[in-house]
């Protein structure tokens, strides 16, 4: 009965730690596509199908969230060797991709707010515009049901929590985006603001694709 009680308040105790690890890799990920937020910071300071674009937004990445956590979690079960190959993957994607937000806070394209061939006069191109940017996006694929798959993976038992997380992390950064756009427009619509972004979402990338790697190896 004590072994049992204790691997209990072992597996509680780390609930806590896994769904903050969770949001803060979920909210690093987000960050990290421009062309969704960018649509979503337009929408917000045009204040036109903000709770629309939002909830598409954040329940999209709810399902891309349980896929990747469910999908790698039974690769992992049937193959513990795939978390191996997952995590080196998974490592140096994150460094890749850190290298090129580097390269966006270096070389800033200047269209914070542009969004190619988005109109935004009506609730239904809104949400069709939305649903683009969101699911025929490849990268919204390796980074959300991928990376974040395999980073949950590695928290085990405790990989939903991780994913509830990234979950909450989700919804918190597109909500706060699309309505504290009417806020920040003005700010968030200067190329300075996205360097500083993207400066900020490097670091986060590539520290954590260096103890991805390093864990794995």
């Amino acid at each position: 009965m004590g072994g049992a009680a204790r691997s209990v308040d072992a597996m509680n105790s780390g609930i806590i730690p896994a769904a903050v690890a969770g949001f803060g890799t979920g909210l690093s990920l987000i960050v990290a596509i421009g062309a969704q937020n960018a649509f979503v910071l337009r929408q917000g300071a045009r204040r036109q199908a903000v709770l629309a674009v939002v909830g598409i937004c954040a329940v999209s990445d709810a399902l891309l969230i349980a896929l990747g956590v469910a999908g790698l979690g039974a690769v992992v079960t049937a193959w513990p060797a795939g978390l191996t190959v997952v995590g080196l993957a998974g490592g140096a994607f994150l460094i890749c991709y850190g290298l090129l937000a580097a390269r966006r806070a270096l070389r800033p394209a200047g269209e914070a707010l542009a969004t190619k061939g988005a109109a935004a006069g009506s609730v239904r191109t809104a949400v069709l515009t939305c649903l683009a940017m969101t699911w025929l996006n490849p990268h919204v694929y390796l980074d959300t049901v991928l990376l974040l798959g395999s980073v949950a993976a590695d928290r085990g038992s405790l990989r939903w929590v991780f994913g509830l997380g990234a979950m909450l992390a989700s919804l918190t950064w597109f909500a706060g985006l699309g309505y504290g756009a009417r806020l920040l427009g003005g700010v968030l619509s200067r190329p300075a603001a996205w360097r500083v972004l993207d400066t900020l979402v490097a670091a986060t990338m590539l520290a954590m694709g260096v103890m991805l790697l390093a864990r794995t190896v």
